[in-house]
C-alpha cells in the first residue's frame, strides 16, 4: 500500500483531510541502521501505514496455519523505536475465520481504519474463506469484521483468494490486488470499502498476472507511474524474492522489468512478500519485507526487515542490497546471539561486561568484506574487538572456529585465530585509553586480512591466512568491559 497516496487522496463521503504532518526531519537511512531484523518474533508478509504522524506494520504471525488465529502490528515514530500491539484481530472477532489469518493490509478512510486479510488458506469454492475486511476506530484496533462474510469468497481468474493489498490512487479511486497460485487480480473498491465496484466495462476482476508472478502483490505511485511489485518462487525456500513491472494505467499491462530484492548468501534467504513505505512528503522510500536467517531451517521462521528503495533517473528501480548494520539506537539487539559474558543494549552501545572471551554473533556468512565496529574497552587490562568468518560458536575463551582483532588499552592491536585455541597471527603499538571510543575496521579479501584502528588510510596489520574462508561476524571481549557501536558488515 503506498503511504503518499493515502495521505494526499481526497476523501470519499468523509471529513476533510487532516492536516499533513511536518516531515522535515523525516527518517532518512539506508538500511534500518539500528539492525535487521526490527522487531523480535516471527513474523512475514509486512504491511504498512502513516496514521497520525506514525509508522505502522501489520505482519503475518509466522507459525503453523492452525496457530495463525492472531494478527499483531507494531508502530514507531522514527522507523527505530518500535511498539508491539498484539492482537489487534484475533479469530474470535471473524465468526468464519478459523486459521491461516494471512497478508494484512491496513488503510484509512472515513474516519475509520480499515484492516484487509486473508483467512483459512482455502482450496477450492467449494470451502468457507478467502479475504476479508475488519474495522476499528483505532490503528491499534481491536479490529472486528466489517461485513460478516468474505469479501471475496471464490477463485477467479485461477487466483486463490489471498495476499491483498489496497492502494488509493490520487483521484480517490480504491483497488485491491489480490492472488496467490500464480494469478494475481485487481478490483475496485467503492467509497465504502467494504464493498467490490465495477470496472467501465461492467466487470468486476481484471487479471493482471505478470510473468513468473506466484503471489503478494504491491502497488505503489510514483511520478506519475504505476509500479507493481510482487513475489516469485516458493515462499519455504531459499530462492523467494522480488520482481516488478511498472504501467501508466492503475489495471496495467503490467510486464515484468526486474526482480529487485532476493537472498544473499551471506545476509539472508528466502527475501520476499513486501510492501512499500514512502516517507510522506519526501521522495524516501524503503522496502519492507520478509526474510529466513541463514541458520534456520524451520520454514516459519521468518523475520520482518527493510531497506532503503532507490530509484534511477529513468523510474527504474535498483536492484535492493540488504545491508547489515546496528547502531543499537533501538536499545535492543534482536538479531545477535550470545556465547558467554553478560551483555546488554541501552543508550544506543550494546556493553559487555568483563569475561574470557564472551562473543555475540550475527546470523552472517561473510567471505570478502569490510568490517567495522566502533570499540570502546573499559579497562587497560585485556582486550575487545571483533570476531569474523566465525562457525561452530560456543561458550568459552577460544570455543569457536574463526579470527579475532581486538585494541587494548595495554597499548596494542592484536589480530588471531581460534580452534579451540588461540594462535596469534600479529600485533601492532597503539595508544588506546581506557573508555575511549576507538574506529575498528577490518578488511578481508581471500587470504588477505587488514586491520585499521581509526587512521583508515593506512592497516595497522596486515597478514596472509588461509584457515577460514567464510564465517558470521560479532564482537567479542576478553578480560575487560567494552562498548560497541555503529557495526556494519558490507561485500568487498
Amino acid at each position: 500500500m503506498v503511504i503518499g497516496g493515502l495521505l494526499t487522496a481526497p476523501p470519499v463521503g468523509a471529513s476533510p483531510a487532516p492536516t499533513v504532518p511536518d516531515y522535515s526531519t523525516a527518517p532518512d537511512y539506508s538500511t534500518a541502521e539500528a539492525g535487521n531484523p526490527f522487531v523480535d518474533g516471527w513474523y512475514a508478509d509486512p504491511d504498512v501505514a502513516v496514521y497520525d504522524n506514525r509508522y505502522w506494520v501489520f505482519p503475518t504471525s509466522s507459525r503453523p496455519y492452525a496457530e495463525q488465529t492472531y494478527l499483531d502490528a507494531f508502530s514507531s515514530p522514527d522507523l527505530v523505536h518500535w511498539t508491539k500491539h498484539p492482537n489487534v484481530l484475533t479469530t474470535a472477532a471473524v465468526s468464519w475465520a478459523t486459521k491461516a489469518v494471512w497478508a494484512p493490509a491496513p488503510v484509512q478512510r472515513n474516519g475509520k481504519y480499515y484492516l484487509y486479510f486473508a483467512a483459512n488458506d482455502i482450496q477450492s469454492n467449494a470451502e468457507l474463506g478467502g479475504i476479508g475486511v475488519a474495522v476499528a476506530d483505532r490503528p491499534e484496533g481491536p479490529y472486528t469484521d466489517a461485513i460478516g462474510k468474505p469479501l471475496i469468497s471464490q477463485f477467479v481468474n485461477g487466483a486463490q483468494p489471498i495476499d491483498q493489498d489496497v492502494f488509493i490512487d490520487s483521484d480517490g479511486q480504491a483497488y485491491m490486488y489480490y492472488g496467490g497460485w500464480d494469478h494475481a487480480n485487481v478490483v475496485k473498491l467503492n467509497s465504502d470499502m467494504t464493498s467490490l465496484g465495477t470496472f467501465e466495462d461492467g466487470s468486476t476482476y481484471k487479471e493482471i498476472t505478470p510473468s513468473n508472478y506466484k503471489e503478494g502483490p504491491q502497488m505503489f505511485k510514483r511520478a506519475g507511474k504505476y509500479y507493481l511489485m510482487w513475489s516469485e518462487d516458493y515462499w519455504g525456500g531459499p530462492n523467494y524474492s522480488v520482481s516488478y513491472a511498472m504501467s501508466d494505467s492503475p489495471t496495467g499491462p503490467f510486464t515484468k522489468l526486474s526482480k529487485v530484492l532476493g537472498q544473499d548468501p551471506a545476509v539472508a534467504r528466502g527475501s520476499g512478500h513486501n510492501s512499500v513505505l514512502n516517507v510522506p512528503g519526501t521522495d524516501i522510500w524503503y522496502i519492507v519485507y520478509h526474510r529466513r536467517p541463514l541458520s534456520r531451517t524451520d520454514i516459519n521462521h521468518r523475520q520482518i526487515s527493510y531497506d532503503r528503495l532507490n530509484f534511477n533517473a529513468d523510474g527504474t528501480i535498483q536492484p535492493v542490497t540488504m545491508k547489515v548494520k546496528d547502531n543499537f539506537g533501538d536499545g535492543n539487539a534482536v538479531g545477535w546471539t550470545t556465547y558467554g559474558g553478560s551483555w546488554s543494549a541501552s543508550g544506543g552501545r550494546y556493553d559487555a561486561a568483563s569475561s574470557p572471551g564472551g562473543k555475540a554473533l550475527l546470523d552472517t556468512n561473510f567471505a570478502n568484506f569490510t568490517y567495522d565496529a566502533d570499540v570502546t574497552p573499559r579497562s587497560a587490562r585485556g582486550d575487545a574487538g571483533v570476531v569474523f568468518r566465525v562457525s561452530q560458536p560456543a561458550n568459552g575463551t577460544d570455543s569457536y572456529r574463526g579470527y579475532y582483532a581486538g585494541i587494548s588499552a595495554a597499548g596494542r592491536v592484536v589480530l588471531g585465530k581460534a580452534d579451540n585455541g588461540w594462535t596469534p597471527l600479529a600485533s601492532a603499538p597503539l595508544t588506546v585509553r581506557p573508555g575511549t571510543r576507538h574506529h575498528l575496521r577490518v578488511q578481508a579479501v581471500g587470504s588477505t586480512i587488514e586491520v585499521y584502528v581509526d587512521d583508515l588510510s593506512e592497516p595497522r596489520i596486515t597478514v596472509t591466512d588461509t584457515s577460514f574462508t567464510s564465517g558470521a561476524n560479532g564482537v567479542r571481549v576478553f578480560n575487560t568491559a567494552a562498548g560497541f557501536d555503529n557495526v556494519s558488515v558490507s561485500h568487498r
